[in-house]
């Protein structure tokens, strides 16, 4: 049998997205009403990982989902850096 995925996309692609939806909006509430510069850190935390995500997914998304990813994570990063202001 060939294997089709590697290792984190494979691990992606099997995870319940109702699941990853809560957990992300979990840690982002978290992140955005978490204080100064803890809440800044959490907040470019998930933005980190967002952009792994996205990088890991960028070839089998269409211009439109990449469109709406990249604006997520420029106002993740933009959040981010502001809390840290």
């Amino acid at each position: 049998m060939q294997r089709t995925q590697s290792g984190i996309a494979g691990r992606l692609a099997r995870a319940n997205p109702t699941t990853v939806f809560l957990v992300t909006l979990a840690l982002a509430l978290v992140a955005f009403f978490t204080p100064g510069v803890l809440g800044g850190l959490l907040t470019l935390l998930l933005a980190g990982a967002v952009a792994a995500v996205l990088m890991t997914t960028w070839r089998v998304q269409t211009p439109p989902t990449r469109a709406i990813r990249l604006l997520v994570l420029t106002l993740l990063v933009t959040t981010g850096l502001i809390k840290l202001l």
